[in-house]
């Protein structure tokens, strides 16, 4: 194990123990208090979707791997089906100039960050950067403390238009106040910049992050199991149930973010990984890629740019699904669409196959309403169906469909 993984997993420890300052709470208030000159930019208005490297290569990132990462995303059909953010998460920094600039790792990329900045451009995409709102970043680099204002003018400089901010090394600092710190710099650096408040959801982000950011991270970091937690990473199942009872704080420009997709890494089967890429459309959640994209199978390709699934997630209400029924292994989410249809997805958590139905009365429909629904995995449509909708469900498997209403 490295050492940037070791430091993740003993994040809690280290939070539990010097965070002691009393929070903040309520939207409301939020408002009342925070004192942000400028109006937060409306450019998440539905979540972003993009790549970022932490899940596949951790801190093992240079240009020529970044660069790549582009050219995939532009030629692969990435791009296409709505991907436009190249992130570069922890590790490309290096240290401080004598008048406190950031400086980028040289021997990593030897071009400097706005070369790497202009060339994502080049493709039709937007850059991103990573920084952590404490002393250090969780891989122990420079972290934005204290520095806040001359960072964001230095990315925004660059050309950066996504900004990831983690929570290590923050002592007893207040989560609220502490990112309304670097809300206010971002939007003092004259370019507009989504703003990725990562601190885990430690500190009931939902209650104060929406005036500050555009997305917050509801929980620790996802891992690439379908159900074993490790530390301070957890599996698609667990922060699936910890993401089913937030969809109140959701909507435009302001999302719940569940973590990067595991999609393509080798831990789950393509089975599941269609559940993971499934709900987390229904979620409303940012839909960031982690796999190397340079090196992808069809089936991970299949999954990422789906675009029926994809419409779900980008649906302009901006509503995220609730958990209408639970029994057992089987589940109902449903989303409202814009426009009046219905995003379902009948899902079964267990090791056999499993016949899951849906009621008109969970789509908040009377049973006599004639829908038709569409499969967005098999594309199978089925026309006049009245009251409910069935079908097998494979294990860790879902059906999702959307279904519309008709005269």
């Amino acid at each position: 194990m490295d050492i940037e993984q070791c430091l993740r997993r003993l994040r809690p420890i280290v939070v539990a123990t010097l965070l002691l300052t009393p929070l903040w709470s309520g939207v409301a208030m939020a408002h009342e208090t925070l004192g942000l000159e400028a109006p937060k930019p409306a450019i998440a208005l539905t979540p972003p979707m993009g790549w970022n490297s932490w899940n596949k290569f951790a801190c093992n990132i240079d240009e020529a791997k970044i660069r790549g990462v582009a050219d995939a995303m532009a030629a692969s059909g990435m791009k296409d089906a709505g991907y436009q953010y190249v992130v570069i998460d922890d590790c490309w920094q290096k240290d401080r100039t004598a008048d406190g600039t950031i400086q980028a790792d040289p021997e990593r990329f030897p071009s400097g960050i706005k070369a790497l900045a202009d060339y994502v451009h080049s493709k039709g995409l937007k850059f991103g950067l990573y920084s952590d709102i404490g002393a250090k970043t969780c891989g122990g680099r420079p972290g934005s403390r204290g520095y806040e204002f001359q960072d964001a003018r230095t990315w925004a400089s660059w050309g950066v238009d996504y900004v990831k901010v983690d929570w290590c090394y923050t002592g007893s600092s207040e989560a609220n106040s502490s990112y309304t710190i670097m809300a206010k710099a971002l939007r003092a650096s004259g370019r507009d910049i989504v703003f990725s408040i990562c601190e885990w959801g430690d500190n009931k982000p939902e209650e104060w992050a929406a005036p500050l950011g555009h997305l917050w991270r509801t929980t620790g970091d996802i891992r690439d199991s379908w159900d074993k937690d490790e530390g301070y990473s957890h599996s698609f199942l667990w922060i699936l149930d910890h993401n089913a009872d937030l969809w109140v704080n959701s909507g435009p420009n302001h999302w719940n973010d569940p973590d990067m997709l595991e999609v393509g890494n080798g831990g789950m089967t393509d089975v599941e990984y269609r559940s993971h890429f499934s709900l987390w459309a229904m979620l409303a959640a940012p839909l960031i890629a982690g796999n190397d994209l340079s090196n992808m199978d069809k089936a991970t390709l299949d999954i990422l740019t789906n675009k029926d699934v994809i419409a779900i997630d980008q649906d302009k209400l901006g509503q995220q699904a609730r958990r209408m029924a639970q029994s057992g292994d089987t589940e109902v989410w449903v989303r409202p669409l814009a426009g009046g249809d219905r995003a379902v997805v009948l899902f079964n958590r267990g090791a056999e196959a499993k016949t899951i139905s849906v009621d008109w009365d969970a789509l908040q429909w009377a049973p006599g309403i004639k829908a038709s629904v569409r499969d967005l995995w098999s594309k199978a449509v089925k026309k006049s169906i009245k009251g409910s909708y069935s079908a097998e469900v494979a294990p860790h498997g879902v059906v999702m469909v959307r279904i519309s209403p008709t005269v």
